[in-house]
């Protein structure tokens, strides 16, 4: 699977024009490995290998991964976009207001919620950028 994975990653960039470079190579693992990540997470994944790799090329990476539709982005709060694999990005993150932890559902636990948007407003949700704010079940039970 993973062999299958890096050998997507590379026909993907090399279609478009773009070398294989370990960078990138330890960039999109770090990416896969880290799940929702932010630019300063994956840095410290990259360097624990190649420590002469600096945050500003990370940050150009994955704007080239991006703009490639290899990963994408999302913010989840005010600070730092996270980013996570563009074949995983087809979910609806849940982010808990007291401990920060990120959870994840499919778009078909709101799918009456598009569907009114999309008949009643004429909207297309953006899934893969929707981000729903509230409390965790594990903050919510420290508090009943």
């Amino acid at each position: 699977m993973e062999q299958d994975l890096r050998r997507t990653w590379d026909e993907e960039l090399r279609s478009h024009g773009y070398r294989v470079t370990p960078q990138r190579q330890l960039v999109l693992e770090a990416v896969a490995r880290l799940d929702h990540a932010t630019p300063e997470e994956i840095a410290a994944s990259v360097q624990e290998t190649a420590r002469g790799v600096n945050i500003s090329t990370i940050y150009r990476t994955l704007e080239l991964l991006d703009n490639l539709g290899l990963v994408r982005h999302t913010h989840l709060n005010h600070g730092a976009p996270i980013y996570h694999l563009a074949s995983d990005a087809d979910h609806v993150h849940l982010v808990c207001q007291d401990c920060g932890r990120v959870l994840q559902v499919s778009p078909e636990a709101i799918r009456p919620l598009i569907t009114a948007l999309d008949e009643g407003h004429g909207f297309e949700t953006d899934v893969a950028h929707l981000t729903v704010f509230g409390r965790c079940r594990e903050c919510r039970g420290k508090n009943a």
